[in-house]
């Protein structure tokens, strides 16, 4: 397939004209030996990944290779499976999110979930994004709450269409208006850390757009962990790459290396369309 061969070779390009110099990140998100079994089925392989801090990850691979498992990890929403068994160290800041008494709720208020599909709640546009600061108790009151809300709905980019109806269904907004609501809904809760499993891949290409130009400003206050499988959008959004495949880390770069000249040959194999 020539899907990305154009891409790659513009990455190579670049490439030519020596790296940029990029500030040093430090880690925010650090997962060591994390293995993943679904009952008998092992899903996941000593997986040894840092998530830096405030850049855009992007994780990569066919379908199977266990990069949304992986992204499950980060905020245990793997608890949720009876038969999913998590073995390993993944640390927020350093501390162990998977240390015996944490808060699984406080934890997911720190590192925000957006899915594949919209999934605005049956309320109004108001209280799907005050949903969260209600519960967490961030608002002491009515006037703090509109605050959280209208910022939230401006971080996310959707507060100009949407501030004449905030009282109307989130559920009557189209698709790509529903995942920046879902996306005002994270970040609602002020979290450092939004994992993001395939967000654009129900939307039509003026709303993935959209999208990508938000998490390119998300960037700069939250930390961004995106599976995607569309070559071109981990290139535009991302400024490092993991490459998965078969329930292993194959490697892990800066983007521009990763698609211009990787380590592994199954990684430019996928890159360029060979498999996958």
């Amino acid at each position: 397939m020539q899907r990305d061969t154009a891409m790659m070779e513009h990455f190579q390009t670049m490439h030519t004209k020596g790296p940029a110099v990029q500030p040093i990140s430090a880690t925010k998100m650090q997962a060591e030996k994390v293995s993943v079994h679904y009952g008998t089925k092992q899903a996941l392989f000593d997986v040894d990944l840092d998530i830096l801090d405030r850049e855009v990850t992007a994780l990569i691979g066919p379908s199977g290779c266990g990069k949304s498992t992986f992204l499950r990890c980060l905020n245990r929403m793997n608890d949720a499976i009876a038969s999913a068994k998590v073995s390993g160290k993944i640390t927020l800041d350093g501390g162990d999110i998977y240390s015996p008494g944490l808060d699984v709720v406080e934890l997911r208020a720190r590192v925000g979930m957006v899915f594949q599909k919209p999934n605005p709640f049956p309320k109004s546009i108001f209280d799907n994004v005050a949903y969260g600061p209600r519960i967490h108790g961030l608002a002491r009151n009515k006037s703090d709450l509109q605050e959280i809300v209208v910022g939230s709905l401006r971080k996310a980019g959707l507060y100009e269409e949407v501030k004449d109806r905030l009282d109307e269904p989130g559920t009557g907004l189209s698709g790509g208006q529903q995942q920046r609501l879902c996306i005002a809904r994270a970040i609602a809760v002020s979290p450092e850390v939004i994992l993001m499993d395939e967000p654009c891949s129900a939307l039509d290409p003026i709303a993935t757009a959209r999208v990508e130009e938000l998490i390119d400003e998300l960037k700069q206050n939250y930390t961004i962990v995106i599976v995607t499988h569309s070559m071109q959008q981990a290139a535009r959004v991302s400024q490092r790459t993991a490459m998965f495949h078969l329930g292993y880390l194959v490697e892990v770069g800066p983007t521009e290396k990763m698609f211009s000249n990787p380590d592994d040959k199954r990684t430019q194999d996928y890159i360029t369309g060979r498999f996958g």
